[in-house]
């Protein structure tokens, strides 16, 4: 190796070096908390962070850590027998006791994965909620949904990919019932201008935080009455879609 190849060489090192020991410096002085950190273990009582998402993704492919995690929210459910074969086959998903659930949704039938529970659970207690108190000033006491499985591909198009559906991995929210009896829907309220709209887009722009995929009435006529919430597996190298 010539001298400038060298010099260069140590040069590249040490910036590599100095790049590194300032990212240490700045995780040691300020301290970043638990869920601001992409190696610490996700926990339903710690706030939403940084990579809080990108967490509850990778439980999509970790069955197990997903359902003893379920099983420390206190939220009352019960496994469902795997179901369906090839792309359409899941065997992680939950059923919610809607008599005692912390989480209660409508129709209570729905089995969406764990991994897709433990997103509606965080959105539920620490979006849908303090958007509700904050913007209507009551609580939301049920969440109404169109589905979550369904064996069938993007749009149900013949060449077009898996849907997150296939697999127990999505679930759309239609509307919102508050403590009072009344009722938010996407469909009826989304161009709303007072706080019903404003209440919608919150809890849509929250949920960037803990679905890998937000899909609203401003993405396509598609989702003119629901958001669609999923747990895609690039969520959990972090990759997002929120619209």
């Amino acid at each position: 190796m010539t001298l400038p190849l060298l010099l260069r060489w140590l040069r590249r090192a040490i910036q590599l070096f100095l790049i590194a020991s300032a990212i240490g410096l700045a995780v040691i002085v300020l301290q970043p908390p638990p869920q601001d950190l992409p190696w610490t273990p996700l926990k339903l009582d710690e706030p939403i962070g940084l990579f809080t998402g990108a967490k509850i993704a990778r439980l999509t492919t970790d069955r197990s850590s997903c359902m003893d995690l379920l099983h420390t929210s206190g939220v009352s459910f019960e496994e469902v027998p795997p179901r369906g074969e090839d792309q359409c086959r899941v065997e992680d998903a939950v059923r919610f006791d809607s008599d005692r659930a912390l989480l209660s949704l409508r129709p209570a039938s729905v089995t969406p994965s764990c991994p897709v529970a433990i997103g509606l659970i965080a959105w539920q207690t620490q979006v849908v909620q303090p958007a509700a108190l904050a913007l209507l000033g009551m609580s939301v006491k049920r969440i109404e949904h169109l589905g979550s499985y369904a064996c069938r591909r993007l749009y149900s198009r013949a060449d077009a990919p898996w849907s997150e559906h296939a697999t127990s991995d999505a679930i759309d929210v239609g509307a919102f019932i508050l403590s009072d009896g009344s009722r938010i829907s996407v469909l009826d309220d989304w161009d709303d201008a007072g706080d019903k709209g404003a209440f919608l887009r919150a809890v849509r722009d929250g949920g960037c935080g803990v679905f890998a995929t937000v899909l609203s009435p401003d993405y396509n006529a598609a989702h003119t009455d629901h958001l669609h919430l999923d747990q895609a597996n690039r969520g959990s190298m972090g990759w997002r879609a929120c619209r």
